[in-house]
């Protein structure tokens, strides 16, 4: 679609509306560029509706923008990626020395003392919160591969030089755009120490995000924010606490709750019943998720930024922790095509953590050698990324098998499970 030899540098507007963070221009002037290509037609390569694009377009420079939308954006008009404010999108395909090398220049740059920073920050304008929220995007990228202990110091150290920026704007609508970036990376943050089974960290720290989310001024953020805290919840067992959080996030909303914020809020409100053990309430929660997500295509996905793509594979995890907190044989809930769709997800941590789910399943059919099976792997993929969630998940699972003579899969992995660290 986009027109690659085009010198987009001769055209400063674009310039000035990239370094003010006012991507939605520059999308839409390049659309004029690039031989008038109609709203209509950008939202159909992104898969986006005509107004869902033309709402992208006039966020203006205090937008919050989904940094996958704008990726596919530029690509598709053949713009520079540094022209939506992205670095070039190669973070979650790097070699272990490469992300080595990304992370050793991110605790250098993080310890620089504060005043040679802030000696060097230029004149205010959007392009520092746009930097900043980039760096967390990048952070984020590497979780899915990257052990939460080799992550946490870069990003506490982004965290804080955040804090300090913030503190120093100039004006209420700088603190607030500061804010909302504050708040994405103390979320961050606190997924990390969920990570590393640090729960009260997590929960400091997802406190921190909604906070910041509320002085932000943005709603949706304020939400998003809120339902973290109650996947938190809901996942480390506090399930009361969780509903509690998840009522909350939708009357934050209010008018502004999309398909895509209910489904994933349904999901959340699912697996917090069954961890209660309440079947029915989790069925309708899980029903309330499938129906919801069902009108997703129809709807604005860039209204509702923080989550990725709420897909059938999304929903099939959602049925398997809900199979396994609820103690049900995985095959009266869930088929083998969704198992294997939920279980092909890239995200190495999610992945491990699902496989435990069936093995738990499999536990509840007394299918135990291809249980322990399963959850050998599972552990064994926890340990290298040094994850105490998954460590933790495998203990849970370990308990809900009790036998006086167990197998020697099961010794097996009793073994392996010894010699874990978080």
């Amino acid at each position: 679609m986009g027109a690659q030899d085009i010198d987009w540098s001769a055209f400063g507007d674009l310039k000035d509306a990239a370094r003010a963070g006012d991507f939605g221009f520059v999308i839409r002037r390049a659309r004029q560029i690039a031989g008038g290509i109609t709203q209509g037609q950008l939202g159909e390569a992104l898969g986006l509706s005509q107004a869902a694009v033309s709402r992208l377009e006039n966020q203006g420079a205090a937008g919050i923008y989904n940094m996958d939308t704008l990726a596919k954006a530029a690509t598709e008009l053949g713009l520079p990626f540094d022209l939506v404010g992205l670095a070039n999108q190669q973070a979650n395909r790097t070699s272990p020395v490469e992300r080595r090398e990304f992370l050793t220049a991110a605790l250098a740059t993080a310890a620089q003392p504060i005043s040679t920073a802030a000696a060097s920050t230029p004149a205010w304008d959007n392009s520092q919160a746009a930097s900043l929220r980039i760096a967390t995007s990048s952070f984020r990228r590497l979780d899915s591969t990257v052990a939460s202990r080799d992550l946490s110091e870069a990003v506490k150290s982004h965290l804080r030089l955040v804090q300090i920026i913030a503190g120093d704007a100039p004006d209420d609508a700088h603190r607030s755009r500061m804010a909302s970036v504050g708040s994405e990376a103390a979320s961050f943050a606190a997924w990390l120490a969920w990570d590393m089974a640090d729960h009260g960290s997590a929960r400091r720290l997802y406190g921190s995000s909604i906070k910041a989310a509320r002085s932000s001024g943005n709603p949706l953020l304020t939400a998003y924010q809120t339902g973290s805290l109650a996947s938190f919840e809901a996942e480390t067992g506090t399930p009361h606490e969780a509903l509690r959080l998840v009522t909350h996030a939708r009357q934050q909303l209010g008018a502004n709750l999309s398909p895509l914020a209910s489904a994933w809020l349904s999901a959340i409100e699912a697996v917090a019943h069954a961890t209660s053990g309440q079947h029915r309430a989790c069925d309708r929660a899980m029903k309330a998720c499938e129906q919801n997500a069902a009108r997703i295509p129809d709807a604005d996905p860039v209204a509702w930024p923080w989550i990725f793509a709420f897909d059938e594979r999304k929903i099939a995890a959602c049925r398997i922790t809900c199979t396994a907190r609820l103690g049900q044989p995985l095959h009266t809930r869930i088929g083998e095509q969704e198992i294997a769709s939920a279980l092909s997800s890239s995200h190495d941590k999610q992945r491990a953590l699902l496989t435990l789910d069936v093995a738990t399943g499999y536990i509840a059919t007394k299918e135990i050698e291809t249980a322990f099976t399963l959850a050998q792997r599972a552990l064994q993929e926890g340990m290298r990324l040094r994850s105490g969630k998954i460590t933790e998940r495998a203990r849970a699972l370990r308990r809900a098998y009790s036998s006086p003579r167990p197998p020697s899969i099961v010794r097996e992995f009793d073994d392996q499970l010894h010699t874990a660290y978080l």
